[in-house]
């Protein structure tokens, strides 16, 4: 029997993978983050399997969980919100996991920011304007960021910037944001991206605070900071380019 640590996308029911949707529907229990997931979700999983709400959970009790249930000789998925490689604490239980002598493995999901991306209807890397994207976040009541990684030194790259685990320090973000990025520089909030409470708030650097401040939102928001979200076009990109050299097709062929 195996741990599979199952990216549960960024809400939806239907943006989970195949494989996501296959595993749930065979495991006997389902350890799930309540906060952030569409209930929906869990009717993929099979009639009578035991499912456990971790929000309110530490680590030490979740891994009883998945140790107790792999004992038991079930199949077991701990879901996480998003993609299991951003900020899903996978690198502690699978740590525990391993003293505990545990099979495990990963299931990708559509992560948070993608989902926001495509909510906004906006490409993160537009040629000339931005081809890097920077996924971070900020500290409040949480884990030290490591020294080398400040808002500042990011900003200073002026990349697409994706802030995680943020929104309620979005106006002293936005300030520290300012100098690199312009006051005018967009700005993009999605809330609970893909979810039947989805909300988008649109504005710049110097007014987003206010619009989050006003819709009170607390928590499962990404933010998006960059020129690749205005809507004027930037350039055009090379690959696509009528100019660029490109091999003859095989002779005879039609495609």
């Amino acid at each position: 029997m195996t741990v599979h640590f199952v990216g549960a996308g960024p809400g939806a029911a239907d943006l989970l993978t195949v494989r996501a949707v296959r595993l749930l529907a065979a495991a006997g229990t389902v350890l799930y983050p309540g906060t952030y997931l569409d209930p929906l979700v869990l009717d993929h999983c099979a009639p009578g399997a035991e499912l456990v709400d971790t929000q309110r959970l530490d680590l030490d009790r979740i891994t009883e969980h998945l140790v107790d249930a792999h004992r038991q000789g079930q199949e077991v998925v701990r879901l996480t919100s998003g993609d299991p490689s951003l900020y899903s604490a996978l690198a502690e239980q699978t740590r525990r996991l391993d003293a505990h002598g545990v099979p495990w493995d990963v299931t990708p999901g559509v992560p948070a920011y993608a989902a926001a991306a495509a909510v906004a209807g906006r490409e993160l890397t537009v040629p000339l304007l931005a081809q890097s994207v920077v996924l971070t976040r900020t500290r409040a009541r949480s884990t030290a960021m490591p020294a080398t990684e400040s808002l500042a030194a990011f900003a200073a790259t002026r990349a697409t910037l994706v802030l995680h685990l943020a929104i309620t320090r979005i106006r002293e973000l936005m300030e520290e944001l300012a100098p690199e990025y312009g006051a005018d520089c967009p700005v993009v909030v999605v809330h609970r991206a893909s979810q039947p409470q989805e909300s988008v708030l649109r504005g710049t650097v110097a007014d987003i605070a206010d619009a989050v401040e006003t819709a009170g939102l607390r928590q499962a928001a990404v933010i998006l900071v960059g020129r690749a979200l205005d809507p004027a076009p930037g350039g055009e990109s090379f690959l696509y380019d009528p100019a660029r050299p490109r091999l003859s097709p095989p002779s005879g062929s039609t495609g």
